[in-house]
């Protein structure tokens, strides 16, 4: 009887620990039980979404929130996953989505292909995520990226005006003060010849 007490003991012992390493293993901002992780309704978004998930997972539940993105191989870190509820969430269709795609493209769940619809850009709003081809995808970055080789140049042009103004203040500065001191130093000069001169009449008078 006492040898079956120190072995339940010991069994339940485990189990605390393991609760424990799965409690601490959940986000705050989620809920979780039985493999199961709610962080649906939150107010996430891209920024403020947990950076990992217990291992252990299979249901994850993102609906209803604010995420645009989801960080690349996210859910690939999670290999007992078995469903992702990412509907309600404002996705933005470019190239930093194309994990998600990829993911949901070996997905044989077609409730979580149907429920990730673009929100943006305008063009693709609406479409299904998993449809679009990674040509459309890529397509959408790069007006973003012409707007930041755009910005770039604009940028570098300034900067090098600015330059160009700088170093032709401190060339006029430098003149200005080569022709300041040459009229100080022929100043000076005619000074001393003055003195020389008026010394030299003294003397004579005398």
């Amino acid at each position: 009887m006492r040898c079956f007490a120190l072995v339940l003991k010991v069994v339940l012992s485990l189990l605390g620990s393991e609760m424990t390493v799965a409690q601490l293993s959940c986000p705050e901002v989620c809920s979780c039980a039985a493999g199961v992780v709610d962080c649906s309704k939150r107010g996430l978004t891209t920024a403020s979404l947990p950076s990992s998930f217990p291992p252990h997972t299979t249901e994850l539940h993102l609906n209803d929130n604010h995420l645009t993105a989801l960080p690349n191989g996210l859910l690939d870190s999670l290999p007992a996953l078995r469903l992702a509820a990412l509907h309600g969430n404002p996705w933005s269709c470019d190239c930093g989505i194309l994990s998600l795609r990829g993911w949901l493209l070996k997905q044989r769940n077609n409730t979580s292909i149907r429920n990730v619809s673009c929100s943006s850009p305008a063009h693709l709003r609406g479409r299904l995520l998993a449809y679009l081809s990674e040509q459309e995808l890529l397509e959408s970055c790069r007006y973003w990226l012409c707007n930041l080789a755009l910005a770039s140049q604009i940028s570098l042009f300034i900067f090098i005006t600015v330059q160009v103004l700088l170093l032709a203040s401190v060339i006029l500065f430098l003149r200005r003060f080569e022709l300041l001191t040459r009229e100080a130093r022929r100043t000076a000069a005619e000074s001393f010849t003055a003195e020389d001169e008026y010394a030299m009449l003294k003397d004579r008078s005398l």
